[in-house]
């Protein structure tokens, strides 16, 4: 019997849903959907800049989890672009938490929790 799936926390809903090729009707390319907790790991990754433990932590799920769901991102990304795909975000097991900016660090934490700043 398989272990029912972790639900991933995510900071909030992505401003764009669609992504697609400029010049061409979305009917005529092919789509390529990533999970919100793709693009979760995305964000926290590549754009926060956040190390793997610290992202996963975040999300309520492991580091090794985090990992291939990040792998699992990028090459969705990668496979659209190079193949002039689409690309929808939506779906997945998640659940919405809140979360604020440590204004000294400006480190993501959820809103809940009291942090304590390293530096």
């Amino acid at each position: 019997m398989v272990r029912p799936r972790k639900l991933r926390f995510i900071g909030k809903q992505p401003e764009v849903k669609i992504f697609k090729p400029v010049g061409v009707p979305f009917r005529m390319v092919g789509n390529i959907t990533l999970t919100l907790d793709e693009y979760e790991a995305l964000r926290l990754c590549d754009y926060e800049g956040m190390e793997h433990a610290e992202a996963a932590e975040l999300m309520n799920i492991s580091r090794p989890t985090f990992t291939r769901l990040i792998e699992k991102a990028r090459n969705k990304i990668a496979t659209a672009i190079v193949e002039g795909k689409a690309i929808t975000v939506e779906g997945g097991n998640v659940v919405f938490q809140e979360r604020k900016r440590c204004k000294k660090c400006q480190k993501e934490i959820p809103a809940t929790e009291k942090h304590r700043c390293k530096e």
